[in-house]
C-alpha cells in the first residue's frame, strides 16, 4: 500500500491578509476564480457538492459551476438523483473548490433551491445534442441492469430526435446555492495556513480570521 507519510508538499510563500480581502465575498471569489483560470487549471469550475440525507448521512460528489452572481452559485442535475432527493428533505448544502495547483480552496455553505423552469430551459437549449439525450436516458443514482440499457436508450432517442429540437425533461434542471458563509483558504509554510470566514449576519458580511 502507498505510504501517505512520504507525500510532501512544496510550499511557496503566498499569503492572505485581511487588508487584502474585498468586503464582498462574491467579488473575492471572482478574483480567485479568475486566478485559477489564468493559471491554466483544468476545470477550475469543478466543485464538490455535499448534501445530507434525511437520516443525516452526508454525501459528496463533483458537479460543475455553470453560473454565479449575487443570487448564488448555479449547477444542474437530475432532480431524482441522490442529491436531488437529499435536497427535497434538507435544502442546505456546501460547495468546495479545491484549487490545489494554486494552493487555495474556497468553501461555501448555504440554502439550495431549484431555479426557475425558464432559466433551466434557457440553459438546456445551449447543451450539445448528446448531453440533451443523456438527460433523458439516465435514471441517475438508480440501479441499472447493464451499460447496454443506457446505450440502447441512447440509440432510440437519438433516432427519435434526429434533426429535431430536444425538450428539457421535467426531472432535470438547475439548482442555486445562496451563500450565508464563505471561507477562503490560502496554503502557507509549516501548515500555518491563512483562513478567512465571511458570515452573513443581519444582511451584513462579517469577516473573521480562523486558525488553520
Amino acid at each position: 500500500m502507498a505510504d501517505l507519510n512520504e507525500l510532501k508538499n512544496d510550499y511557496e510563500e503566498n499569503e492572505l491578509n485581511e487588508a487584502d480581502l474585498l468586503q464582498d465575498p462574491f467579488k473575492q471569489f471572482d478574483i480567485w476564480l479568475e486566478d485559477a483560470i489564468n493559471e491554466g487549471l483544468d476545470d477550475p469550475n469543478v466543485m464538490i457538492l455535499s448534501t445530507v440525507s434525511e437520516s443525516n448521512r452526508p454525501s459528496s460528489r463533483i458537479v460543475l459551476l455553470k453560473e454565479f452572481n449575487q443570487k448564488g452559485f448555479t449547477f444542474y442535475s437530475n432532480y431524482q438523483s441522490k442529491k436531488g432527493k437529499h435536497l427535497e428533505k434538507n435544502s442546505y448544502g456546501s460547495l468546495l473548490f479545491p484549487w490545489h495547483t494554486i494552493k487555495r480552496q474556497v468553501r461555501i455553505e448555504g440554502k439550495i433551491d431549484k431555479i426557475s423552469q425558464e432559466e433551466s430551459d434557457a440553459y438546456f437549449d445551449t447543451r450539445p445534442f448528446g448531453s440533451k439525450i443523456e438527460a433523458w436516458i439516465s435514471p441517475q443514482s438508480e440501479e441499472i441492469a447493464s451499460r447496454d440499457y443506457l446505450v440502447n436508450q441512447e440509440l432510440k432517442l437519438k433516432q427519435k430526435y434526429e434533426g429535431k429540437s430536444v425538450p428539457r425533461p421535467s426531472h432535470w434542471g438547475g439548482y442555486r446555492l445562496m451563500p450565508d458563509l464563505f471561507e477562503f483558504w490560502q496554503e502557507r509554510e509549516n501548515r500555518l495556513h491563512d483562513r478567512f470566514e465571511f458570515s452573513l449576519i443581519k444582511n451584513k458580511w462579517i469577516i473573521r480570521r480562523l486558525a488553520p
